[in-house]
């Protein structure tokens, strides 16, 4: 109803605003106003959208009676009126040419924008009506099935034009063809969309998802469904995932995830650790990127296998740098861990260029353009980026085409001169001065469309589903030339271009439309069209190369094949040229202690509201000038953990801002901050045992906290417990610095339990659990008391040193050693490992299994026997640590002998205790200790035998062992003092002796090369017991930062015959060298360099740079060729052969090149070749020697391209046999062949003959016979190898030839006897009347032929004048007495029975005195004609 009652409201508003309103069209002209007497009409389009629109109402009961009042109302105003007279229609008359004056003058811009905003609001109601994007009316449902029932999920979704649907589980799209056949069925009827799952299984348990989508938009919904697996009544809840959540535990990560360092092209795989085979309910894992949902893709693959849960990318980009989360569900949830994966540049092309650009994406798609936009790298190489390049690449081509000449210089650009419907995707390079880089990953696929042809089609829905579709392409028909664009405007203005944006003229017409754009300079009154060869397709333009501070006015004009329009307005005015200012660094970056490897960065965002693309972060080791990135691709947060980091080292860390226009300026730099874990309180002691025991008294030993918080442990304080009392009581107020302790005013007999808590510089830490409890009770057993501190250090692979301290209970006598006793852990068998007693309190303990994780424990011997065992140690795995450190044993730059050890993993309060032969430390005499930083230095004063020995050392106050040993032996003291002597008392070292080069003018060079000198060097150069100085004959250089000293003589003569010593010095560093040139060292040099002096003034001419060679080519022609240089135009150049001028060569003066073709080589082309070049600077030849060997080369590479060109074996009979053949490009006498039969070798004799020709080699059977079937082979041999040729002659193949030799032999005898006119006839005779004629001709044939004579083709009767006479094989005929009757074409015809044959004469008689007609001879075929039988 509510559309019914608008569509009569609006009627009848349309009516009066005909009556006042313009009729518009798309071409000027007068305007024509309607009076009372004139025709009500209706524009096409309104008469299309009543229609329509009367389609879709509900016909009220009173329609008819008010649709035939409104047709009688139009039908009255219709009619003309008759009831005026001649004055009134001349008052009308009168008043409508008034109101057509007063309208003239009405304001045609007011007239106009009615018009447009009618238009506007006409284009908005259209809209209005037609299109919208989906919306679920009745989403999805969740459902719960048994397990082999069907389900079926179903939705309602309303949209227009209707929508693309894609239904999806677990993410995954649904295929119904991939699947079981009847698995899936899927339905869409009038907006009902329907998913139909067959018997369901456990499997089917999942999420599925519709997607809906058009050009308005796009919508989803989600539903689960559960498959549940019945297991009986009695089991109670009757899910399986249930009851198995109640047989096994729910699995749980192992190790936390760490950060991943990839590189770019290269895969990387992330994994995650399970501590047990997850649970039904648990394999859902969920990858996640930045917050995204990661599913499995060509390059992505996502899996799960004995518990280990893997992300695999198979080849990185940037883009996929992020962070990464993993979700596993739990019954309370689920349980999620994240870390951080980077991907570093791939390695560059050229040294010095920057990282490639990444996120390139696609904007503002329009049928023949685009916006393009990118991330800048965060590495620019070292030098600043100049710009951009970018490449698109149209699917199912396989070249990527530049879209820019020049870079462009900010992260966006507008790519032009796409083709509509085409799909296209683009790619970017980054430039500096050094090169180009890496090009970026692609982007997504994206097709240039129309993005306004959907808003302008009305879709209306009417009888159940059916719709109707209105294009205004068809309702503005009536417009031809276009009306002007609107809204011209600068959407972006960059350095490098300006972009303009416009709207289409409403209405637009039904005929496509280009645009032109048109310039003009701020203050000028003409106008340039800028795209007259590219009209614009859509209304986007841009223009480049503006001039930079120039402000513009842009215009555009709309045409199509009709004509074009006017202009529009100007556009407001546009400065070009106006640099994209960089975004502000972040300020108030600030490091924080994290971890051992990282550190945590924050920084204040920023202001005034600026939103920057993310941040790039760098790092620099102090001591360093090269800056790192930390990340590749932009992180949008202001805290970010740097992971990754050296231990111990320091470093500085600085931001950048990432915006379109680049990176911004770095930020402050943070404060110097060294890597270590964060300072926090320690944990709880353990490991309490009572070491001593009197009758009020205890000593009590604990193990230190296995986590000291990053700082030195101040003390402990210890509290004592009494069973029988409630309370814990303090044994000490002050923290106790060492780790055993003697507790005092005890009750004897009673029993007592300790705990101790630890404190550092961050406070006191957990307290401990409380220990077993302890008897007070007076030791008395003779055995000594246990050891206590058990502990290992130097852990490697196989081996470690164990230490421990001595008894505080020594029993009945002194200790006079210790057992040591292992045991694997998980096992309680203990083993000895010493047989024999150790007298000190450490031992190295060896042989152990890489991997394996062992306890130790310590008994002490005394008289008495042996004691308890001590408390077992922590337990260790036999394993070297990654990044274990060794004692450095070497020698500094002043020749002292040291050991030292870096410990990165120290804290500010650690020290490096050093000792020998783990007795306690060094002699202070004997040796000095220097630590700096990270690094201990232990400095041998006066090395001697008494330093020989094994050193360690042990960092304190670190929660993982680090130790290390090194033993000084003999051997190694003595190759340190020699190495002390040379560092005390250097030489410069030699790494090139003197070398002798002859330069390319004949100049000697000298030269040798050092180490690196410094610019203090000094450099004496004798030469026969006298110092040189560089002179411009003799010239010194001497570069002393590569370590070169160089002589270089120009006319090396015997002047310079002698001894040359170089002397170096610098600093305390010295050496010489000699170099002696005499005899015939010096002999040799000398000649060599006259030789190229001599060359070189050669060179100086014409000269070959290509000496003369030959080429053998496919056709198994030769060609000789060479190429000369230096050439002018009355340059000559000759061809010899055996020293004789050769014609035939050829030679271009433009590329120096001489060719010379033999095209038939022969024996005598064997000799020597010569090319001569020449002119007034000078002559030049080269040779080639084509003789005996060359020659025979040159044979085998003829024959090799000879034999590969031959053809197979072909069969042909003939008349005397058949014959066996092949066809060659070219065949010379070298190339050796041979011929076999059965795989025997065939020699040439009566009735097998092989033979050869030019192009042809073959076999001919004579006579053949069943004997010659089978195969046969030709071999033929180049020179260097054979190549075989084979035919198989027999069969129906034998028979066939032989019965085509017979045929051809049959044919060839009866040629030979068959008769013939031989010789004798001429072709025309002239006589003169009167004479005697007599024409003689020689016949054949066997038998001897039958005679006949024709005169003009009948039989002449020899009598009278006419008289044949037959001699053998001449046969004459004679005619007398010759007159005109005579003149005719005679015929000699002979004839036996293999055949006849017909020679011819032309006679002409002339009379006595005339002049024969046609004296020239006229050619007349000779007519001979041959018939068989």
């Amino acid at each position: 109803m509510g559309t019914r009652s608008f569509f009569h409201h609006r009627e009848e508003e349309q009516k009066e605003e005909r009556q006042q309103s313009l009729q518009m069209t798309s071409t000027t002209r007068k305007k024509k106003f309607k009076t009372s007497e004139e025709e009500e009409t209706f524009s096409p389009s309104e008469l299309s959208i009543a229609a329509a629109l009367a389609l879709t109402s509900e016909i009220p009961p009173d329609y008819k009676i008010r649709r035939e009042a409104a047709i009688l109302e139009l039908e009255q105003r219709g009619q003309k009126r008759i009831r005026f007279g001649n004055d009134m229609e001349k008052l009308e008359k009168e008043v409508i040419r008034n109101c057509r004056l007063l309208r003239v003058r009405a304001d045609r811009r007011a007239l106009r924008r009615k018009a447009v905003e009618k238009a506007r609001v006409e284009k908005e109601y259209i809209e209005l009506r037609s299109g919208r994007p989906p919306m679920f009316w009745i989403p999805l449902r969740v459902h719960a099935v048994w397990e082999k029932m069907e389900v079926k999920l179903v939705c309602t979704v309303l949209a227009c034009p209707p929508p693309q649907v894609t239904w999806y589980k677990n993410g995954a799209r649904i295929v119904p063809r991939l699947a079981p056949a009847g698995k899936y069925k899927i339905k869409n009827k009038f907006g009902m969309l329907t998913l139909h799952i067959s018997r369901c299984s456990m499997e089917d348990s999942a999420e599925y998802s519709v997607e809906v989508k058009n050009q308005y938009g796009e919508a989803y919904s989600f539903a689960t469904v559960l498959v549940r697996k019945y297991y009986g009544k009695e089991s109670g809840f009757d899910s399986e995932i249930y009851r198995r959540s109640l047989l096994a535990r729910e699995a749980d990560f192992a190790f936390p995830l760490k950060p991943l360092f990839s590189r770019e092209k290269e895969p990387f795989t992330l994994s995650c650790y399970f501590t047990s085979d997850l649970l039904e309910h648990q394999r859902d894992i969920t990858w996640f990127r930045d917050g995204e949902l990661l599913q499995n893709s060509e390059r992505l693959e996502l899996k799960y296998q004995d518990q280990e849960a893997s992300l695999t990318v198979s080849c990185a980009y940037k883009e996929d740098e992020g962070f990464y989360t993993i979700h596993v569900p739990s019954l309370d949830g689920y349980k999620e861990q994240t870390t951080y994966v980077f991907v570093r540049d791939a390695a560059a092309e050229t040294a010095g260029a920057p990282g490639s650009p990444l996120n390139v994406k696609c904007h503002d798609v329009n049928k023949d353009c685009l916006t393009l936009s990118w991330v800048p790298p965060s590495d620019d190489g070292g030098s600043p980026i100049l710009g951009y390049y970018i490449e698109r690449y149209v699917a199912g081509s396989e070249d990527w085409v530049p879209c820019n000449e020049r870079p462009v210089k900010t992260c966006r650009y507008p790519v032009l001169g796409l083709a509509e419907g085409q799909t296209y995707q683009f790619r970017v390079k980054a430039v500096n001065k050094e090169g180009i880089s890496h090009p970026s990953k692609t982007s997504d696929p994206v097709t240039t469309y129309d993005p306004s042809k959907d808003k302008r089609v009305t879709v209306i829905p009417y009888d159940e589903g059916r719709m109707i579709e209105i294009s205004k392409d068809d309702l503005e028909g009536h417009i031809k030339i276009p009306l002007p664009p609107t809204n011209v405007h600068a959407s972006e203005v960059r350095e490098d271009y300006v972009a303009l944006a416009w709207d289409e003229p409403d209405p637009r017409g039904r005929e496509p439309l280009n645009y032109y754009v048109e310039k003009s300079i701020v203050g000028s009154n003409s106008w340039q069209m800028v795209n007259l060869d590219m009209p614009a397709n859509s209304p986007r333009f841009a223009l480049f190369d503006l001039v930079k501070g120039k402000s513009y006015r842009f215009r555009v004009r709309s045409v199509n094949k009709y004509g074009i329009s006017e202009p529009s307005l100007p556009s407001e005015p546009v400065t070009a040229g106006a640099k994209l200012a960089t975004l502000p660094p972040p300020s108030q970056v600030l490091a924080f202690r994290d971890t051992k490897t990282s550190v945590v960065l924050q920084w204040d965002k920023l202001k005034d509201g600026l939103e920057p693309l993310g941040y790039y972060i760098y790092c620099r080791e102090t001591g360093t000038e090269e800056w790192q990135t930390v990340n590749n691709k932009p992180v949008t947060c202001n805290e970010f953990t740097v992971p990754g980091l050296k231990p111990g080292k320091e470093y500085v860390f600085c931001v950048k801002s990432v915006s379109e226009a680049g990176l911004s300026e770095s930020s402050p730099e943070t404060d110097p901050i060294v890597v270590r874990p964060a300072i926090a309180r320690p944990s709880a002691p353990y490991g309490f045992v009572l070491l001593n025991c009197g009758k009020a008294d205890m000593t009590i030993g604990w193990k230190p906290p296995k986590r000291k918080g990053g700082t030195k442990i101040l003390g402990y304080f210890l509290d004592q417990h009494d069973p029988s009392e409630l309370d814990w009581h303090e044994v000490n107020i002050q923290p106790i610095p060492q780790r055993v302790y003697t507790v005092s005013n005890l009750e004897e007999g009673h029993l007592y339990e300790f705990r101790a808590c630890a404190v550092n510089m961050a406070g006191v830490g957990e307290v401990s659990e409380p220990s077993d409890l302890f008897r007070c009770e007076e030791w008395t057993m003779p055995e000594p008391g246990p050891p206590y501190d058990v502990k290992c250090t130097e852990v490697r692979d196989s081996s470690l040193k164990l230490h421990w301290e001595a008894p505080l209970y020594t029993g009945a006598g002194p200790v006079t050693g210790y057992y040591v006793d292992m045991c694997e852990e998980g096992s309680e068998e203990w083993k000895q490992i010493n047989k024999q007693s150790v007298a000190t309190t450490h031992m190295k303990v060896s042989d152990l299994e890489t991997g394996k994780c062992y306890i130790f424990r310590v008994r002490a011997l005394n008289k008495a026997g042996i004691g308890p065992p001590s408390l077992p140690s922590d337990p260790v795995v036999a394993k070297t640590k990654p990044g274990t450190n060794e004692i450095e044993l070497g020698v500094d730059e002043e020749g002292f002998i040291y050991m030292a050890f870096e410990a990165p993993e120290k804290n500010d309060d650690s020290e490096f205790i050093w000792s020998k032969d783990y007795e306690g430390p060094p002699d202070a005499d004997r040796v000095q200790v220097e630590e700096k930083g990270n690094k201990s230095k232990l400095i041998l004063k006066d090395p001697s035998e008494k330093d020989l020995g094994i050193y360690s050392v042990e960092v304190t106050d670190v929660d993982d062992d680090i130790s290390a040993s090194c033993t000084l032996t003999k051997e190694d003291l003595d190759k340190l003092l020699k190495r002390s002597h040379e560092i005390r008392n250097p030489l410069i070292k030699l790494i090139s002796g003197w070398n002798v080069d002859v330069l390319e003018k004949g100049e000697v060079r000298l030269w040798l090369e050092v180490e690196k000198l410094s610019p203090n060097a000094e450099l004496h150069l004798i030469f026969n017991d006298k110092e040189l100085t560089s002179t411009p004959t003799h010239k010194i250089n001497f570069v002393k930062g590569k370590g070169l000293v160089e002589l270089i003589i120009q006319n090396f003569c015997d002047d310079d015959k002698g001894v040359y010593t170089a002397q170096l010095q610098d600093g305390k560093a010295k050496n010489q060298f000699t170099l002696v040139l005499v005899d015939e060292c010096f002999d040799k040099l000398a000649e060599e360099a006259d030789a190229k002096r001599r060359a070189w003034k050669k060179k100086q001419g014409p000269h070959f740079i290509e000496n003369l060679n030959w080429k053998v080519t496919e056709n198994c022609e030769v060609v000789l060729t060479c190429k000369a240089t230096n050439l002018r135009k009355d340059t000559s150049f000759q061809w010899f052969f055996n020293k004789k001028a050769r014609a035939g060569g050829a030679f271009d003066p433009q590329t120096g090149i001489g060719t010379f073709l033999i095209k038939k080589i022969t024996k005598a082309d064997e000799g020597q070749y010569k090319a001569l070049v020449s002119d007034e600077r000078g002559e030049d030849y080269t040779q080639l020697d084509l003789t005996k060997g060359a020659f025979e080369d040159l044979l085998k590479e003829l024959c090799k391209i000879s034999a590969l060109s031959a053809t197979p074996l072909k069969i042909q009979p003939t008349d005397e046999g058949i014959k066996i053949y092949t066809d060659v490009t070219y065949y010379t006498d070298y190339m050796k062949t041979t011929w076999y039969h059965k795989e025997k070798q065939l020699e040439s004799r009566d009735r097998m003959k092989a033979g050869s020709t030019m192009n042809q080699i073959w076999l001919h059977i004579l006579n053949p016979t069943d004997a010659d079937k089978g195969k046969y082979t030709l071999e033929l041999f180049d020179g260097n190898k054979s190549h075989k040729l084979s035919t198989d002659l027999s069969g129906q193949a034998f028979e066939d030839a032989l019965a085509e030799h017979r045929r051809l032999k049959e044919a060839a005898i009866a040629e030979k006897c068959r008769a013939r006119v031989v010789q004798g006839l001429p072709d025309v005779a002239t006589i003169m009347e009167d004479k005697t004629l007599c024409l003689t001709c020689c016949v054949s044939g066997e038998p001897y032929p039958e005679i006949t004579w024709f005169k003009n083709e009948k039989v002449i009767v020899f009598k009278d004048r006419y008289k044949m006479d037959v001699k053998g094989t001449v046969v004459t005929i004679t005619i007398e007495k010759v007159c005109n009757e005579d003149t005719g074409k005679y015929s000699i015809y002979v004839k036996n029975k293999y055949g006849s044959e017909t020679g011819q004469v032309t006679i002409s008689v002339y009379k006595h005195g005339d002049i024969p007609i046609g004296m020239e001879e006229e050619q007349v075929p000779s007519g001979v004609i041959s018939k068989k039988p």
